[in-house]
């Protein structure tokens, strides 16, 4: 969910790419705590494992060169007793004024502890059939920062700042923030979607909507719900402007629905069209021994 048709092949990936790591790690977000003993950690929250589909329909056009746009993303969060799996898929069609016709892919998994101690990341970007550099690597975070260790495009380590949240925190924390009754919070977020390390946010928690929320869906209408604005910002930029916003619904378990995706150039509408719960383990050791291994789509 982000920008497909931007001034570079560079800028339509960092747009697209952070659309859906944005948009549908929104899409559900499990109870996670931060860093044990970290003054940002979130309460835990009720959260689902889930699979969501979206369809993407444009909403509006800017002054580019875009008239025509449609897209679908899938969202997989998966509970791994210690850590949390995370898989997106979005793919985005857009058609020029020429009649020109642009087709995105981009692919997106994670792993990451709950403790929100280490996160494991991969991202791929297709662009017309074309393959992007992938960005993968390791982050770790501790009391005092942490560090990120790229693998790809180019192996290079840059720092992350005290406070610094993965993308289950993040979500756990705008909705803890909503249920507080909180209006604005802005942490920071490391996703694995740029080279540059962690990305500034600013989160707007607009309307709640009190149980039963108007949804075609059964395990969701009971819960309360929020509307929740978000911007994405790259502080290593001189960039004043963001380099994604969007919008959504979130229900109290971390699914989100009414999806608004603006790219710069268009805007894309997101309907949660297939939703179920997965499955959760059993039992989980208390301290069972547990080695991330990323794996693909």
């Amino acid at each position: 969910m982000h920008a497909v048709m931007g001034p570079s092949l560079t800028a339509r990936r960092m747009r697209v790419r952070r659309a859906w790591c944005r948009g549908l790690m929104a899409t559900t977000m499990v109870a996670v705590g931060v860093w044990h003993g970290q003054a940002h950690a979130a309460p835990a929250t009720g959260m689902a494992a889930h699979r969501a589909v979206y369809d993407l329909v444009l909403s509006a056009v800017g002054e580019g060169d875009v008239v025509t746009a449609e897209g679908r993303l899938t969202f997989v969060l998966s509970d791994m007793c210690t850590a949390w799996s995370t898989q997106q898929q979005l793919h985005v069609r857009t058609v020029g004024r020429g009649g020109d016709e642009h087709n995105s892919d981009s692919d997106y998994a994670v792993l990451e502890d709950k403790d929100g101690s280490s996160l494991v990341f991969s991202a791929d970007q297709t662009e017309n059939g074309q393959s992007s550099p992938r960005i993968a690597g390791e982050a770790h975070m501790g009391p005092g920062g942490g560090k990120v260790h790229y693998t790809a495009p180019i192996v290079h380590d840059v720092a992350l700042p005290v406070g610094t949240l993965f993308p289950v925190a993040h979500t756990t924390s705008v909705i803890a923030a909503g249920q507080a009754g909180r209006t604005e919070i802005a942490p920071p977020l490391f996703d694995g979607t740029v080279e540059t390390g962690a990305l500034s946010t600013y989160v707007l928690l607009l309307a709640r909507e009190a149980p039963p929320v108007d949804t075609p869906f059964a395990a969701l209408a009971p819960l309360g719900a929020q509307r929740v604005h978000m911007a994405y910002y790259n502080p290593t930029t001189r960039d004043m402007g963001p380099i994604f916003e969007q919008g959504m619904r979130y229900f109290s378990n971390g699914v989100a629905d009414r999806l608004d995706l603006d790219f710069g150039q268009f805007r894309l509408a997101g309907t949660l069209r297939e939703f179920r719960l997965l499955p959760v383990p059993d039992h989980c050791p208390a301290a069972a021994p547990f080695s991330p291994q990323h794996r693909p789509l």
